[in-house]
């Protein structure tokens, strides 16, 4: 049993409910564990069985077939989840993406915007934030080529650019848009539609009246109940912002 079941079996027994943690077998349920938890790597979080991932049931499990197509309702599901409006959706953990449910984001805003310095004019994230803010919203790769990053391995580089962003909450994923083949049918596995959380969310929604060292205080003691087994320094990596700060 990991770190995360023992916290939902001690809700549950707290609660009058009976059983362990039920895993998630649909779309719904998945919004809803995100709620609950406020905070949800999507894939593997480097604590034992704390991501999204870990929580779906195996008949939600990534699979491929042997003519190469796959299914994975968990990749599927974000998108729905995100457009619901119930949490915020980016690279937010260490660089991986996650879901930060709408209740904790004030929090999680307000602690990562003061470790962050905001981009200088004329520079190459100042010329990004800058763009997207002027388009309102833009699919990654449509971003990339307004600013630019159309040569060799440039798509590496601006997604380091974005990354940052994002880890500064300056940048979240509004949905994802899929190509269609020629039946109309959606493929591959997405672009990111790319806003800024002020225009998804509404600036009132971003405002906190706690100081970002409360912030992150109440952030910690949260994840330090929901994930019992986890250290001090592993919840410090989920929280810490870009570039160790």
């Amino acid at each position: 049993m990991s770190a995360f079941d023992d916290y939902f079996e001690n809700s549950q027994e707290h609660s009058g409910a009976q059983g362990r943690l039920q895993l998630i077998h649909s779309c719904p349920e998945l919004t809803e564990r995100v709620r609950q938890v406020g905070f949800l790597p999507l894939l593997e979080s480097g604590i034992r069985g704390y991501s999204a991932e870990s929580l779906m049931a195996e008949e939600c499990r990534f699979v491929q077939f042997d003519d190469g197509s796959w299914e994975w309702p968990l990749w599927q599901w974000k998108g729905s989840v995100v457009r619901e409006g119930a949490c915020v959706y980016g690279k937010f953990f260490a660089g991986k993406a996650g879901f930060i449910s709408r209740e904790w984001w004030p929090d999680f805003y307000n602690w990562r915007r003061s470790k962050a310095t905001p981009p200088e004019e004329g520079t190459i994230e100042d010329a990004i934030l800058t763009t997207l803010r002027e388009h309102g919203s833009m699919i990654a790769r449509e971003l990339r080529a307004a600013c630019d990053f159309t040569g060799r391995n440039m798509r590496s580089k601006f997604d380091a650019y974005v990354g940052r962003l994002q880890m500064a909450c300056y940048i979240v994923t509004e949905d994802f848009v899929y190509p269609v083949d020629k039946h109309g049918r959606e493929y591959g596995f997405g672009w990111s539609l790319l806003t800024t959380p002020e225009r998804l969310l509404g600036r009132e929604a971003c405002r906190c009246d706690r100081t970002p060292e409360e912030s992150y205080q109440r952030m910690a003691d949260f994840l330090a109940q929901l994930l019992p087994q986890a250290t001090e320094k592993q919840i410090g990596k989920l929280l810490r912002a870009a570039g160790g700060r």
